[in-house]
C-alpha cells in the first residue's frame, strides 16, 4: 500500500517524477527486492516532526543570511505588487519539484543500495561528491576553476547532509525539508532564483566589506549545515518496542517485582 500511494502521488505531481519513482522502484526490486517503503515517506508523526524541523532550520537560517546581507548592504526590500496567489504557488511548486527531483536522484534508491553495499559513512561521501560534481552542470560552472571548486566544496557539503539525515532517520522526509526550506526562502520569498521577481524585490546598496563578507559566509556555508547536523545526530532517537520472548515451559517466569536495582 505505501508503494502504491507514492506512486500515485508521483502520477498526479509530475510525469518527470512519476519516471523517477518508477526507476527507484525497479532498482530496489532488481538490487535489494525491496520496495519503496525502504524510501520512509510513508507519514507518520516523527516523520512529520522531522518534517517541520528540517523546514524550520532551513527557513530560519536562510531568512537570518537575508537579514544580514541587507543590514550590511543598507539594501531595501519592496513587495512586488504583481505577485499572486497564483505565483506563490506556482513558485511554490517549482521549488518543491526542483527538490523532489534531486532527492529522488540522490537521497533514494541509490543512498539506500550503497548504504547497504559500503556503509553509511562510504555512501554519504559519494552522494556529497555526486551531488556537488552534478552542480557543475546545473549551474553551468565549467571553464571556471574556481567556481567550480566552490561550488563542488559547498553543494557537496550540503550533499552529505542530506545523504545523512536519510541514513538516520530512514526516511526522505528530513532530506526534503532541509532542501526545501533552504530554497524556497531563497526563491520564493527573496526571489534569488531562475524563475524572477516572486515575494521581495531587492534594490541592492552598498557591496560588503570582507569582515561583512566573511560573517554571510559562514551563515550560509558553516552555519546551517552545522544547525542541520546537529539535529541529524543529536535529535532523540527513536524508541523501538521490542516484545518479551513468550515464557519457556521449562523455565517459567520469575517474579521481578521484589526485586531492586541499585
Amino acid at each position: 500500500m505505501p508503494s502504491l500511494l507514492i506512486a500515485a502521488v508521483g502520477f498526479f505531481l509530475s510525469d518527470g517524477l512519476l519516471v523517477e519513482i518508477a526507476i527507484n522502484w525497479l532498482l530496489l526490486i532488481l538490487i535489494e527486492t525491496k520496495g519503496l517503503g525502504v524510501l520512509g515517506l510513508t507519514p507518520t508523526p516523527r516523520r512529520g516532526v522531522h518534517l517541520l524541523a528540517g523546514f524550520g532550520i532551513a527557513a530560519g537560517m536562510a531568512c537570518f543570511n537575508w537579514y544580514l546581507q541587507t543590514i550590511f548592504s543598507g539594501s531595501v526590500w519592496s513587495l512586488n505588487p504583481s505577485f499572486t496567489p497564483a505565483r506563490f504557488l506556482d513558485g511554490t511548486w517549482w521549488t518543491m519539484q526542483s527538490v523532489l527531483y534531486e532527492e529522488l536522484i540522490f537521497r533514494a534508491a541509490l543512498l539506500y543500495i550503497a548504504i547497504n553495499k559500503i556503509g553509511v559513512r562510504g555512501a554519504c561521501w559519494l552522494s556529497a561528491i555526486c551531488f556537488g560534481a552534478y552542480h557543475w552542470f546545473s549551474m553551468n560552472a565549467f571553464g571556471n576553476p574556481v567556481q567550480m571548486a566552490f561550488i563542488f566544496i559547498v553543494t557537496g557539503a550540503m550533499g552529505y547532509i542530506f545523504a545523512l539525515a536519510y541514513a538516520k532517520t530512514k526516511s526522505l522526509y528530513l532530506p526534503i525539508a532541509l532542501h526545501f526550506g533552504w530554497n524556497f526562502i531563497n526563491t520564493v520569498i527573496f526571489s534569488q532564483g531562475p524563475i524572477g521577481n516572486q515575494l521581495l524585490i531587492l534594490k541592492r546598496g552598498e557591496l560588503f566589506n570582507a569582515y561583512e563578507n566573511t560573517i554571510v559566509m559562514l551563515v550560509q556555508y558553516v552555519a546551517f549545515p552545522a544547525l542541520a547536523y546537529w539535529y541529524i545526530v543529536k535529535r532523540k532517537p527513536q524508541v523501538t518496542e521490542v516484545s518479551p520472548p513468550p515464557p519457556d515451559a521449562h523455565h517459567p517466569p520469575q517474579d521481578h517485582s521484589k526485586i531492586h536495582q541499585s
